[in-house]
């Protein structure tokens, strides 16, 4: 069976006088024409054909579009087909510069068995922007990259990158927001190549989508780039806000949900945490994997968050990274540069005052959750109180006793408990409690000495 004929053109990078003779030929002979958009300065040499340009103001994303634009191609062509007398039906569609450079719509053509897809070479704006910058791109290594999925496709990278279709601020603005540690030197615009109003000029990162004023022929030269976030959480971020649409259980959860599930999979890393052997790497691949299903839950839980508008993945990174550093700061200055017991006491204790600050909590007894296991529960109390120097916590004859004899202890208490009817879970619990109320009676006295 004889399939429809699509016949590919690129307009080339600027006005009519870059369009190739083979291309002009094609216009003067098929009727049937297509151009993706009018916003080209040469769409004047295809007066007679249709634009998508509506496709694009009506669509909810570019995919759609993208595949509205495809449909709408390969109807025509097999319509043109049954209308022909003989031979295969034809259909002209352009692009602007080269079909094979950053052409989405042409990548889904090709790779649709409802139509024939003949490709015809242009000219592209790699060539003059090779010119223009006065490099060899082969020889600099350079990767161009769509800017409409900079984020995903920049992840890892170091450039140099050319970055095109930035024909919006949305998309500069996008390009800007997702570099965590953004290029120091500034990087070319280049706009309207071998147009009479050509422009070419530097700007620094984040001018970006202040100062230029982006159209459908804007590219970006960054010739140093520092590596944004990974690769592959930015995948995985996009890939469960996708499920958080196509899998309906994914859809339904909500942090409330989901709360049993993080618990379960924190205590299957501590399995594989006591599993995995660092010196022989037994066991590693478990690790990485329970790692894995722990970080899942961290994402899902922004992903959720980010749909109400409340925070991203990006935001929950960057607000521990800030919160390291601002413990961080004092670090050497606290130490003197050494690692000496009394010094990392102070630097402890630095701590936990400056993670009462931040919260605006008044005791470092706040914040501990009472959800945890009686027994970690009571010993984070203990951490926390000694850190601070509140009180004096435990009697200290015990420094030398081994992890099996403390095992032994625990254990006899346990006995001890089942002999006597007690929950060791509820007695410890309440010892606890006790605690946290004798050191939070220690800082309102401490504090009210201070403040006489």
């Amino acid at each position: 069976m004889t399939l429809p004929r699509l016949h590919v053109i690129g307009l080339g990078p600027g006005g009519p006088d870059l369009v190739t003779a083979g291309a002009l030929a094609l216009i003067s002979r098929i009727g049937r024409q297509f151009l993706r958009t009018e916003r080209h300065p040469a769409a004047s040499v295809m007066p007679d054909a249709q634009w998508f340009d509506r496709l694009y103001d009506a669509g909810s994303s570019m995919e759609q579009v993208y595949g509205s634009i495809v449909e709408a191609l390969v109807s025509a062509a097999v319509q043109e087909q049954r209308d022909s007398l003989s031979g295969p039906g034809e259909v002209l569609y352009a692009v602007p510069g080269s079909p094979v450079v950053a052409e989405h719509t042409v990548e889904l053509l090709l790779a649709d068995d409802r139509v024939e897809v003949v490709i015809h070479p242009a000219l592209s704006f790699l060539d003059l922007t090779w010119a223009r910058l006065g490099i060899d791109p082969v020889e600099t290594g350079v990767r161009l990259i769509d800017g409409h999925r900079f984020a995903v496709d920049a992840a890892g990278q170091r450039g140099p990158l050319l970055v095109g279709q930035c024909d919006n601020a949305f998309v500069l603005s996008d390009i800007k927001l997702s570099v965590e540690d953004p290029p120091r030197t500034p990087v070319t615009v280049l706009q309207r190549l071998g147009l009479g109003d050509e422009a070419i000029f530097d700007v620094n990162w984040e001018d970006l989508d202040r100062t230029v004023t982006p159209d459908h022929l804007t590219s970006l030269w960054i010739p140093e780039f520092a590596a944004p976030v990974a690769a592959e959480i930015v995948r995985f971020d996009e890939l469960l806000h996708r499920l958080r649409i196509e899998d309906p259980w994914k859809a339904d959860q909500t942090h409330d949900s989901l709360k049993r599930y993080l618990l379960e999979e924190t205590y299957e890393v501590f399995e594989a945490i006591d599993a995995y052997d660092p010196a022989t790497g037994e066991g590693a691949d478990e690790l990485c994997g329970e790692l894995g299903d722990l970080l899942y839950q961290v994402v899902f839980h922004s992903a959720i968050a980010a749909e109400s508008g409340w925070f991203t993945l990006a935001d929950v990174a960057a607000s521990i990274h800030d919160k390291l550093v601002a413990r961080h700061a004092a670090l050497d200055e606290a130490t003197g540069g050494t690692t000496s017991e009394t010094a990392i006491a102070e630097v402890v204790a630095l701590w936990e005052t400056g993670k009462r600050g931040e919260h605006g909590r008044s005791s470092v007894m706040d914040g501990i959750p009472t959800a945890m296991p009686a027994l970690a529960r009571a010993l984070k109390v203990a951490k926390k109180a000694t850190a601070v120097g509140v009180v004096e916590v435990g009697a200290r004859s015990g420094a030398d006793l081994t992890d099996a004899e403390l095992g032994a202890a625990l254990l006899d208490l346990v006995d001890l408990a089942q002999r006597t009817g007690l929950d060791p879970e509820d007695s410890l619990r309440r010892a606890t409690e006790l605690r946290i109320t004798d050191v939070r009676s220690a800082e309102a006295a401490e504090s009210d000495i201070d403040a006489h």
